[in-house]
């Protein structure tokens, strides 16, 4: 049986390993079952892909999307590992039944929907014994998770039929309870928890409210080179985004389930394939890739959870160089969710969801470090400053903005709660404009007892209200109270608001920055972009930016020089070595 170790090193180019991957490589390794809750980029992929090759068998591996399977199974081929995805989209189904039949296969990827059937399980016990069943995207199997997926609920019988195979779950994106819900329903003891941590330290975060979003986002899309993905909250709004987007002069797609399925295919194709696309996509049909270098995510609106933000915003950076997540939001999306959990959520998970919206509240309205309000709602324990979010950089100011809440909830109460912000900042400033007066408004104890600072607050202050569940918005657009209202109004409750600071002129790059010019690396990846262009695969596939970094700053010019370099396994020196040798020599 081949050492993990020497496995890492033939296969991926691979010194050590890194974090935990390890302890959790060593688990499988004995026969036990584990859950590894580890960061994205953190290499999750290589504590199923090691053990696969060294134990007897095939490694099965259920992963929820079909697309992310594909582009997981093209990767491992690169590696030299032999893989295949059974899934409805493939046409060589008898093929790779018959390649795991035999024994001919590393690695078998499928959707829990085909997992959990009988047919599937069948076909398991005529087939050789396997080596190992890893669980991807594990919090899928929690209510208490983000994204529940009842198919995952179904594996429990699959996993007790092969008690001696060992069994690994694997996530990014859980919190204690749904950790806890994680090992019950897969059969793991507690002490097969291994706990990676959740900081991205390569991820710049970053919040501000909606202002001009198509500015804010061409903005964005200036500042940040690379690819780059744009999460929009309807359909509708990824098409006029990506237009708006595409004025920039930056290759713009838009992604959702409305396009038509070879469109969509093409487009996600097209992104996984680019070096600086911006693809803008609805976040319910996400997009399902491993794509290593995309150098920013933007949220256009609010995510359903900070797990969803933090699994969102992982897609960024995930080859460990600078990148950025920057969301953008509005009162609006609070209202919008809110109505959503009382009219769509069943009744026994509101407590929940409400609990998860008023810690995303939280995260958009704190004044200090983001990745260390992100981190401790994980259960950890961050120093009270990153130095790599909006905030820690450019320190916002903090004012106590009590009074002005008081008066617009006071406001809200006495024109019935039927009225926006508009007509209640009228109301506030004393305007004696028709409607006031035909309301008879003029003539309340509130009209006119807002001075021009509180009134400049008003619009902050109705954000951070609404964020805080104390004021809410009805489908008409009027403001009435929230469960949180009271404790404001009568002074047991402090609102303090973040001003935003204002914004640099000078554009800060995320990418140029960090990485001055170099003539070779640019022909390297001139050299991958070709290979892969031909072979029909993405360029990442060959090899990231950072391994060709590296070639640029070593220079090797033999083959044996080549296969000391970061991630050049021997399959890739074998297929790629000579092709980058060349272009090395070529600028010595």
């Amino acid at each position: 049986m081949p050492a993990p170790l020497d496995i890492l090193h033939a296969t991926f180019g691979y010194a050590a390993f890194r974090g935990r991957q390890a302890e959790v490589i060593d688990r499988v390794m004995a026969g036990q079952h584990s859950l590894a809750v580890m960061p994205t980029g953190a290499g999750k992929s290589l504590t199923y892909q090691i053990p696969a090759l060294c134990r007897p068998g095939t490694g099965l591996v259920i992963s929820p999307l079909i697309a992310l399977m594909h582009d997981q199974v093209r990767s491992a081929e690169a590696a030299g590992i032999r893989a295949a995805a059974l899934t409805s989209a493939d046409d060589n189904r008898d093929e790779t039944i018959a390649r795991f039949r035999d024994g001919a296969l590393d690695l078998l990827y499928v959707a829990p929907e085909r997992a959990s059937t009988e047919g599937f399980r069948r076909m398991l016990d005529r087939a050789p014994p396997l080596a190992l069943i890893a669980i991807d995207e594990a919090h899928c199997v929690s209510e208490w998770g983000h994204d529940f997926r009842p198919d995952y609920r179904l594996l429990r019988p699959l996993l007790d039929a092969y008690p001696d195979t060992p069994r690994l779950a694997l996530t990014a994106t859980a919190d204690r309870h749904t950790r806890a819900d994680i090992l019950t329903q897969l059969g793991i003891p507690e002490d097969g928890l291994i706990l990676a941590g959740f900081d991205r330290p390569n991820i710049r975060y970053a919040i501000s409210p909606r202002d001009g979003l198509p500015k804010q986002l061409a903005q964005l899309v200036k500042e940040v080179e690379g690819p780059g993905i744009v999460y929009a909250t309807s359909r509708d709004g990824t098409e006029r985004l990506a237009a708006a987007l595409a004025q920039t002069g930056r290759p713009t797609r838009a992604y959702h389930a409305g396009l038509d399925p070879a469109v969509r295919a093409a487009n996600q194709r097209a992104f996984v394939d680019s070096e600086d696309m911006v693809m803008v996509a609805t976040i319910a049909f996400g997009m399902g890739i491993d794509k290593p270098d995309v150098r920013f995510v933007a949220h256009a609106g609010l995510p359903k959870s900070i797990e969803a933000y933090y699994q969102e915003t992982g897609r960024a950076g995930r080859d460990g160089d600078p990148a950025v997540a920057h969301l953008f939001w509005g009162a609006e999306d609070f209202a919008r969710a809110r109505r959503r959990i009382e009219s769509e959520v069943e009744e026994a998970r509101r407590p929940g969801e409400r609990q998860r919206l008023n810690a995303l509240a939280g995260l958009v309205e704190t004044a200090g470090c983001r990745r260390a309000v992100l981190l401790a709602h994980f259960g950890e324990t961050p120093p009270p400053a990153c130095g790599n979010c909006d905030n820690c950089l450019n320190p916002p100011a903090a004012v106590d903005a009590t009074v002005v809440a008081q008066k617009l909830l006071s406001a809200a109460f006495r024109t019935d709660m039927r009225y926006g912000l508009g007509h209640l900042t009228d109301v506030l400033a004393g305007r004696d404009n028709e409607k006031v007066r035909s309301l008879g408004h003029d003539r309340l104890s509130v009209f006119g007892i807002a001075d021009a600072e509180e009134l400049r607050l008003v619009k902050a202050v109705a954000r951070a209200l609404m964020a805080r569940d104390a004021l809410r918005a009805d489908e008409y657009g009027g403001l009435g109270f929230g469960p949180a209202a009271k404790a404001i109004l009568k002074g047991d409750a402090e609102l303090a608001i973040v001003l935003p600071p204002k914004r640099e002129r000078r554009a800060r790059r995320a990418s140029a920055e960090e990485w001055p010019h170099d003539p070779l690396f640019e022909a390297l990846r001139a050299c991958r972009r070709d290979i892969a262009r031909e072979l029909g695969v993405p360029p990442y596939v060959i090899f990231h930016d950072a391994t060709l970094r590296e070639m640029a700053g070593l220079k090797p010019t033999t083959r044996h020089g080549l296969g000391q370099v970061t991630g050049v396994g021997a399959r890739k020196l074998d297929d790629y070595g000579d092709a980058f040798l060349d272009v090395i020599r070529a600028h010595a």
